[in-house]
């Protein structure tokens, strides 16, 4: 198994990748380019995948962050894609990513 350091560190270059994809980006513009729908589910769907990778007693010993709902999202996105909305897409990126990504920092930096 990975050390939780590696999945941290993977959330944290998604989450950093999906800020630079999204930067001075509108949802209009979110969701006519399919290139940009591509590039943030997958950066939202690694999010979730290293997250599940996380021991239990990790995330329980980190309960701020929000481990369950992203990898719930990802779930949701490889299992349902054909029902995505992306309005809720958009919001987790621009609404809810950031601040878990100062978290996954703040965590990183104590380890």
């Amino acid at each position: 198994m990975r050390p939780e350091q590696l999945y941290l560190t993977d959330i944290l270059e998604a989450t950093k990748s999906i800020a630079i994809f999204c930067v001075d980006a509108r949802f209009d513009q979110f969701e006519g380019n399919d290139m940009l729908r591509s590039a943030v589910l997958q950066k939202l769907i690694v999010i979730g995948e290293a997250a599940a990778h996380l021991p239990a007693n990790f995330c329980l010993q980190n309960p701020r962050i929000p481990w369950v709902d992203m990898v719930n999202f990802r779930n949701f996105a490889v299992h349902e894609y054909f029902s995505l909305n992306w309005r809720i897409v958009w919001d987790t990126a621009v609404h809810d990513i950031p601040p878990i990504e100062k978290q996954i920092a703040k965590l990183l930096e104590k380890l």
